[in-house]
C-alpha cells in the first residue's frame, strides 16, 4: 500500500467486491440507481486495472533483466504514452456510462417510476458509503507522497462513488419515511429521480482528466515547463557565447520530454567530449526533475538545419 502499484492493487479488490455488492443488492431491491453504481464501479476496476499494469510497466523500463532487457528492445523510448491513453479511456468511460443512466432515468421518469425494496437499499448504501468514504480519505493521504496521476484518479473515482452513495442513502431513507403518508404517491419517482440527479453531477467531474489526457496524447507543450528551459537555453547561450537555440518539449503521462539544439559559431576552436559532455550536465542540471520520467537530449551543432 505505500506504492503506486500496490495502492492500485487493493482498490480494485476492494472496487471490485463493491461492484458485485452494489449488482446483487440492485437486483434484490429492484433499484436502477444501485445496479448503476455497481456497473459504474465493475468500470473503473477495469480501468484501474489498466492503470496498474501501465503503472508496473513505467516503472519496470528503470529496472533491469532480460524480461526488461526484451521491452526496451520492443519499446525504446519507453512506456509514457500509454498513461494518458488509459486516463483518457478512463474518463471517457465513466462519461458515457454516465450518459447511459442518465437517458435510463429519464425514460423512468417519464414512465411513472417504478417499485423500491428502501430496506435492502439503505443497507447497500450504509455499507458501500463506508467502504467509499475510507478509500477516497487513504488514497489522497497515500499520494501526498506518491504524486501519481494513477492515484489521483483512483481517490477522484472512489470520491465521485461515494457522492453517488450518499445521494443514494438520502434518497432512499427519504422514500422510506414517505411510504404510508400522503406522499407515498412520490415513492415510485425516487430511484429514478436520485439516478438522474446522481448522473448528471458526476458527468462534467472527468472532463478535466480527459481533456490533460487528450493534451498529452497530442504533445501539448506545457507553458510553465516551455517558458523554464526557454530560460535556462537563453542563459546557456549568453554564458558560453552560442549563437541560438531550439526548443523541443513535450509532456507525456508523467514522463517530461525536453529536446535542445544549441547553434554553436561556425569554425569554434576544438573541444574534448568531456568538455561538451560537461556542458550537458551543467544545463541538464538547471533543467532540474533529474530522474527516470525525464526524457533529456542537448545537443550542438554549427548547421541550425540539424536543429530543425
Amino acid at each position: 500500500m505505500r506504492t503506486e502499484q500496490g495502492l492500485l492493487r487493493v482498490s480494485i479488490i476492494v472496487t471490485v467486491g463493491v461492484a458485485f455488492f452494489g449488482i446483487a443488492f440492485g437486483i434484490l431491491s429492484g433499484s436502477f440507481s444501485i445496479t448503476f453504481d455497481g456497473v459504474y464501479a465493475l468500470g473503473d476496476a477495469s480501468m484501474s486495472l489498466l492503470a496498474l499494469i501501465v503503472s508496473k510497466l513505467i516503472a519496470s523500463y528503470a529496472g533491469s533483466g532480460a524480461a526488461t532487457g526484451r521491452l526496451k528492445a520492443r519499446f525504446s523510448t519507453g512506456f509514457w504514452h500509454l498513461e494518458p491513453i488509459v486516463l483518457g479511456l478512463n474518463g471517457t468511460l465513466l462519461i458515457t456510462v454516465s450518459l447511459y443512466a442518465l437517458i435510463n432515468a429519464v425514460i423512468s421518469l417519464l414512465r411513472g417510476g417504478h417499485e423500491l425494496k428502501f430496506g435492502f437499499a439503505i443497507i447497500y448504501a450504509v455499507v458501500t458509503l463506508i467502504a467509499c468514504t475510507a478509500m477516497a480519505i487513504y488514497a489522497m493521504r497515500a499520494n501526498r507522497t506518491l504524486r501519481s496521476d494513477f492515484v489521483a484518479l483512483d481517490a477522484k473515482a472512489w470520491m465521485m462513488s461515494g457522492g453517488i452513495t450518499a445521494a443514494l442513502l438520502v434518497a432512499f431513507c427519504f422514500g422510506y419515511l414517505m411510504k404510508g403518508t400522503a406522499l407515498a404517491w412520490v415513492t415510485p419517482y425516487v430511484d429514478p429521480a436520485v439516478l438522474a440527479m446522481v448522473c448528471l453531477v458526476i458527468i462534467p467531474l472527468p472532463v478535466s482528466t480527459v481533456r490533460q489526457a487528450l493534451a498529452d496524447i497530442l504533445l501539448i507543450a506545457p507553458r510553465d515547463l516551455t517558458e523554464h528551459v526557454h530560460a535556462v537555453a537563453a542563459a546557456a547561450v549568453q554564458r558560453y557565447g552560442f549563437l541560438s537555440y531550439r526548443v523541443y518539449v513535450a509532456k507525456v503521462g508523467r514522463a517530461k520530454q525536453v529536446e535542445l539544439f544549441f547553434i554553436v559559431p561556425p569554425g569554434l576552436p576544438p573541444q574534448t567530449i568531456e568538455y561538451w559532455d560537461r556542458l550537458r550536465d551543467e544545463i541538464g542540471a538547471e533543467i532540474g526533475d533529474e530522474g527516470p520520467d525525464r526524457w533529456l537530449t542537448i545537443a550542438f551543432t554549427a548547421d541550425p538545419e540539424w536543429a530543425e
